[in-house]
């Protein structure tokens, strides 16, 4: 598929909500492929390296948490997940499995396309070139220019969102940032107020770039207030 268009993967077993996804992507320009399975949709992510994945979670066999952790361990594509479920430890499950953002069913064509536009957007923002090509503190390494991450001699695994927000608390390092900041800078307009997105972001990047996640070096948490990163001495 062309990559001057935007390709947009819908993975869901029910065919109404398949048809009207698909109806009002295309209708705003994007270009879709669907798969009603996990296992299609794993095959397509590998294929066809979409630019974005709109993925259900209840689906027969392979669920969408279970797709999203096997996508995970290949792919950093942005992962919308779609889900009945509103309990906010269901959301946590999805963006635990490494999911960047969520969409409630019943949704509007509005809010969906609104959330499509900001998980693009936040792609493009992360493509931008910081001042400095590189950041380094203790073992933790930057590199910018080729938007990668490294803890010594290993790269870290991180998602487009986990990426985005490491490098906001860099670039403001010493700073505590309060959750709303984060929301606007890392995921954008429409976010307001959908907190759950950035302790569980911190939470993963923690795993991943901590020495021990449980006894933070980098990445403090200041209670009530926000978040700080700063450099061990």
């Amino acid at each position: 598929m062309s990559k001057e268009q935007t390709y947009i993967l819908v993975v869901d077993d029910e065919a109404r909500y398949v048809r009207a996804i698909r109806f009002n992507l295309e209708a705003s320009g994007y270009e879709v492929v669907t798969a009603q399975d996990g296992e299609t949709a794993i095959a397509l992510v590998s294929d066809k390296e979409p630019d974005l994945v709109l993925l259900d979670v209840k689906m027969p066999g392979m669920d969408g948490l279970e797709v999203c952790r096997r996508i995970r361990e290949f792919s950093a594509v942005p992962i919308i997940m779609l889900t009945a479920l509103a309990q906010d430890a269901d959301k946590v499950k999805g963006l635990d499995t490494g999911a960047d953002d969520y969409v409630t069913k019943p949704f509007s064509a509005d809010e969906l396309l609104a959330r499509v536009r900001a998980a693009l957007r936040r792609i493009d923002l992360g493509r931008r070139p910081m001042a400095s090509s590189l950041f380094q503190a203790g073992d933790l390494r930057v590199d910018f220019a080729r938007q990668r991450v490294f803890v010594g001699d290993q790269e870290a695994d991180l998602t487009p969102t986990e990426y985005r927000l490491l490098c906001e608390l860099v670039r403001q390092e010493g700073r505590v940032l309060v959750p709303e900041h984060l929301l606007t800078k890392v995921w954008g307009v429409g976010y307001e107020g959908e907190t759950s997105l950035v302790w569980q972001a911190i939470h993963r990047l923690r795993r991943k770039i901590e020495p021990d996640p449980s006894t933070p070096q980098y990445i403090h948490t200041k209670p009530g207030i926000g978040y700080v990163f700063e450099s061990p001495e």
